[in-house]
């Protein structure tokens, strides 16, 4: 009689174990690309960034992982660049600047991609995923 207790017990924990993991792995992480000219992602507005999505509960290497893109000022490596980001696939695109912003555009029409604008000239037409933040 212990054999068989012993036996339907470690069947229902091989049974039960997979799914306890899965419940464990269920929180989504989130990824972010960052598309821009800038030759380090530790400027100012992405420090600001990072601890803007802290401060909502957004952890890097928690739950959300940031996929940074730069082009360290070749901007024809805007698109390659964008194509890359969106074959990942990422959550949403920070786009710094018109040029990484219009790269992003043309590479996605399903990812939502935030135009990071600091003049109120931006040329990029703001429709479908694209959001600008002022």
């Amino acid at each position: 009689m212990r054999r068989r207790e012993f036996l339907i017990a470690l069947s229902a924990a091989a049974f039960i174990y997979p799914i306890a993991a899965d419940a464990q792995q269920s929180q989504k992480i989130f990824r972010i690309g960052i598309l821009t000219p800038a030759p380090s992602d530790q400027t100012p507005i992405f420090k600001a960034f990072r601890q803007g999505l802290h401060d909502l509960g957004y952890i890097e290497g928690v739950n959300t992982t940031i996929e940074f893109r730069s082009t360290k000022g070749n901007s024809s490596l805007l698109p390659d660049l964008a194509a890359n980001l969106v074959g990942l696939p990422v959550d949403a695109i920070l786009a710094d600047g018109a040029a990484a912003s219009q790269a992003a555009k043309d590479a996605t029409r399903r990812i939502p991609i935030v135009i990071e604008c600091r003049f109120l000239c931006c040329r990029i037409r703001c429709s479908g995923t694209v959001v600008r933040l002022w």
